[in-house]
């Protein structure tokens, strides 16, 4: 299985595996990889997610979403459901002018999917992260998408939607966009809309790297104008979450002996370094 260079990591409130076990049910081609005590690997029809323990600290928002083709309607709808139940209608299930049939929904634990009736051939996969640029970003969206494409290798931008014969505060911004990063698709939007949410920890982009040199560039690149975190986190100029991780880190987190000691070790880092992880 080919998995995502870079991927998402949702932050629970020690609900991590409840809703990975969630997540499975709603969707096929599902399965949990990996987990401990603190993480949950979660695969989603190719697509893989983090599902951390991480505490009450931060909360869930819409700032980023899920786009999820769906190419039937019974599944839209199946999907819909079970998303839908203790959840939190953003935008009813129904036709408009980009789908014949589209909703948009945060479910139980504050995570939000956009539900479309479509062809998986249109974007090249099931489910795409998608960043909306609201309260003191928007009008940020193409800016920040042209920065990430400076930044990122193997990156492309498809097109960029904007919104047409408006007048301010929408002329020129972004309606909808797609680009990609890293093989990895992505969808950005402006939103004028007063919706008091903005990026933040609780749900976060991984980049794994393969060696120190790939976390000394992208640490380098993405900290600029931002800030930096603890373990591996690091805010951008826009407030995007990202870690920027080893691909060897999943294996050293394995035996439960070697897990305390690397646990141990890269909660005192900020950048992580893979040496002295090995050496733990």
């Amino acid at each position: 299985m080919t998995l995502n260079k870079i991927y998402p990591c949702i932050w629970f409130d020690n609900q991590a595996e409840e809703a990975s076990q969630f997540y499975c049910s709603v969707f096929g081609e599902s399965e949990i990889l990996g987990k401990n005590s603190l993480v949950i690997t979660l695969v989603i029809n190719g697509q893989k997610f983090i599902c951390l323990n991480g505490g009450p600290y931060f909360q869930i928002n819409p700032s980023i979403s899920f786009y999820t083709i769906c190419e039937t309607k019974d599944e839209l709808v199946g999907a819909w459901n079970k998303l839908s139940e203790k959840g939190k209608v953003m935008m009813p299930l129904d036709k408009y002018d980009w789908s014949k049939l589209y909703g948009w929904v945060e479910d139980r634990y504050g995570v939000s999917w956009q539900l479309t009736l479509g062809r998986i051939t249109e974007l090249g996969q099931k489910i795409t992260p998608a960043l909306m640029f609201a309260g003191k970003l928007f009008g940020r969206a193409e800016e920040a998408i042209h920065y990430y494409i400076s930044v990122m290798k193997n990156s492309s931008i498809s097109n960029i939607y904007r919104y047409p014969d408006m007048e301010e505060p929408l002329k020129g911004k972004v309606v909808h966009s797609r680009f990609t990063l890293l093989g990895q698709k992505f969808i950005a939007m402006d939103s004028h809309q007063i919706h008091g949410v903005s990026f933040n920890e609780a749900l976060s982009l991984t980049i794994s790297c393969e060696d120190q040199n790939e976390i000394d560039y992208y640490w380098g690149k993405l900290i600029e104008g931002g800030e930096e975190g603890q373990c591996g986190w690091l805010k951008d100029k826009f407030s995007v979450s990202w870690q920027i991780v080893p691909s060897i880190l999943s294996e050293l987190m394995k035996e439960p002996e070697k897990s305390n000691r690397v646990t141990a070790a890269f909660m005192k880092m900020n950048k992580l370094d893979i040496k002295k992880l090995k050496e733990a």
